[in-house]
């Protein structure tokens, strides 16, 4: 049976014992074995590896010795509770394998989980546990966790009292980090507030979440807003050096300044605009983008706008002019336009 991403968070979080097996697959290897991870504590609980009832082997292992998987799945241990067997890495060519073993399985076997990476729907193993009637098949795609699912992490943590901004800003954590960061980010965040009754706030959050010490996007478009042309040099040479092309340096202005529009032309304000703005603005951001939006106004944004249109033509035509320098010429204009009191 399929379980769809809502169904699969709630199974892998209280999943049943008395299933066949479940095959989690997707491209992204990280969020496959988080899920993994989560599914098989919550079947065989804390001590269930201590007391050996989670028996792993590879893929590649099981071709030579196929066997494995039917002895995995009905060896009866010292210890009782459920049990798992697990095979990491699958591919199509073990779904016979498989197949056979599941055929064979009964009421009070381990339960068998298999992680896989991007398998075909028309392939052998996918269809197996798909129309399987006591198998799930989950797909773990590439969006980010849910606000449910990030909420559900912190209450496993110990963290029941959490400020609506401080999901927000979660939420717009989880967008722009990766799996294995993020939830690397709430474990020290469950630290933080370890036997501090007070709820998560935005200051929490913000103390907690990671930053990185190269040149990004963002700081070179904030400096701009900001009208401080002297920085825009040696930011953007830093850029240059990491790969960031011109047009795409423009792509990212544009936006950028479209959405400082768009707020300076919200009819509640700014600061009400910003947070309207889809998709949202990252919270670390939030307040400085605000800021940025009052100072230039709507009219010197329009103007902005324009200039970004024109030099994104001239990026994009035939003309033999250097483009990083055609767009530094851009950025320092735009800084001193918006210095302009």
């Amino acid at each position: 049976m399929k379980l769809s991403p809502r169904d699969a968070s709630r199974y892998f979080a209280k999943p049943e014992a008395h299933r066949t097996g479940v095959l989690i697959f997707g491209t992204d290897a990280m969020r496959v074995a988080l899920k993994r991870q989560e599914l098989i504590a919550n079947l065989i609980g804390p001590t269930g590896e201590e007391e050996m009832r989670l028996t792993r082997m590879q893929a590649g292992e099981l071709r030579k010795d196929p066997a494995m998987l039917t002895d995995a799945i009905k060896a009866q241990g010292f210890f009782p509770g459920p049990r798992v067997a697990f095979i990491e890495d699958a591919t199509e060519v073990i779904a016979k394998i498989v197949t056979a073993a599941l055929e064979d399985w009964q009421d009070g076997d381990a339960q068998v989980v298999i992680t896989g990476g991007n398998l075909k729907p028309t392939g052998g193993l996918r269809k197996l546990f798909e129309k399987h009637p006591n198998a799930y098949a989950a797909g773990i795609y590439d969006d980010p966790p849910s606000r449910d699912e990030i909420q559900a992490d912190l209450q496993k943590a110990g963290l029941r009292e959490i400020e609506p901004e401080a999901m927000n800003d979660l939420t717009a954590l989880s967008r722009s980090l990766d799996p294995g960061d993020f939830r690397q980010t709430l474990e020290k965040i469950a630290l933080y507030k370890l036997s501090d009754p007070t709820p998560l706030t935005p200051a929490d959050v913000l103390a907690m979440a990671p930053t990185s010490t190269e040149a990004g996007l963002d700081d070179i478009l904030h400096i701009v807003a900001e009208g401080r042309s002297g920085e825009i040099g040696p930011v953007l040479r830093k850029l240059q050096a990491q790969g960031v092309a011109p047009v795409g340096l423009c792509i990212g202005a544009t936006r950028h300044f479209r959405a400082l529009h768009a707020a300076s032309a919200d009819p509640c304000g700014p600061a009400q605009g910003i947070n309207r703005l889809r998709p949202p603005v990252h919270f670390k951001n939030r307040d400085r983008m605000v800021r940025q939006a009052q100072g230039w106004g709507i009219h010197k944004l329009e103007q902005a706008l324009e200039v970004l249109i024109e030099t994104d033509l001239a990026l994009r035509s035939s003309q033999r002019a250097p483009q990083m320098a055609l767009m530094e010429r851009t950025l320092i204009r735009l800084a001193m336009l918006g210095g302009r009191r």
